[in-house]
């Protein structure tokens, strides 16, 4: 598949991701709009409103439906790939500045708008999890998490979104299903708070694989490091869902 043929990287290149796509991406680098004022300055000649038209709309803290949506089909890689290259990866970057802002870590959402605003250039980490979020979304855990141990080789720091994109990819898949738990508890070791989504994820892995038991000591471990479920949270995450797996769920998160 076209998709998986770009990432023949070596563990120690210094090169970013950003290499790997057309130049077409450094032409869209510099034209993300994180400002929460939709105020413009006056005397803005005809090209300068139009390159703002082709601007992601401001960031709306209020609104819960998603910044950008998932492709229509995310199994498809070839296609995901080619947006890609063809669009860049700006909509990445507000996918992840609006994750980042919505699940309160103001600071990192911060220094990804400075980044991209300030210095001009699309931050490594974007690059490197848009990737790993694609092949997440493909059910392709293994290259997930190949593309993670390549980005930690090339010395890009992941922050709490790559984690919670990584997670849930590996709790999806049976077979990585330890490394998801490997790695939520590496993100917790490095001061970093799992949203509901990424830790409920883990426990529904632990229910569908009927290991009750092994659930409840992982959460002990969690709890070890300062964890605490949200009841409320996981609720809304898995309003839209039912059955036994679910009420087990709650039950492991929340018995007394």
């Amino acid at each position: 598949m076209a998709g998986t043929a770009i990432f023949r990287l070596r563990p120690r290149s210094t090169p970013s991701l950003l290499r790997l796509f057309s130049s077409s991406v450094n032409k869209v680098n510099t034209k993300v709009n994180f400002s929460l004022s939709e105020e413009e300055d006056d005397g803005v000649d005809d090209a300068k409103s139009s390159e703002k038209s082709k601007l992601p709309p401001p960031y709306d803290p209020f609104n819960k439906k998603p910044v950008v949506e998932n492709p229509d089909d995310p199994k498809n890689l070839q296609e995901v790939f080619h947006k890609m290259r063809t669009e860049g990866l700006t909509n990445s970057a507000v996918k992840m500045f609006d994750a980042l802002s919505k699940d309160g870590l103001t600071h990192e959402a911060l220094q990804l708008f400075s980044q991209i605003k300030d210095k001009g250039h699309m931050p490594d980490v974007v690059a490197h999890t848009a990737v790993i979020e694609a092949y997440a979304n493909a059910a392709q855990s293994k290259q997930a998490l190949n593309v993670f141990l390549r980005m930690l080789a090339s010395g890009v720091a992941p922050n709490a979104y790559t984690y919670a994109v990584l997670i849930k990819g590996l709790a999806a898949d049976a077979k990585s299903f330890a490394d998801a738990q490997k790695y939520l508890l590496e993100m917790m070791g490095k001061g970093m708070h799992p949203n509901a989504a990424t830790y409920t994820a883990v426990f529904e892995a632990f229910v569908r694989e009927q290991k009750l038991d092994e659930a409840r000591e992982f959460l002990q471990k969690m709890k070890t490091k300062g964890f605490l479920p949200n009841q409320k949270a996981v609720r809304e995450v898995i309003t839209s869902k039912r059955g036994q797996v679910y009420g087990e769920v709650i039950n492991i998160l929340f018995e007394s």
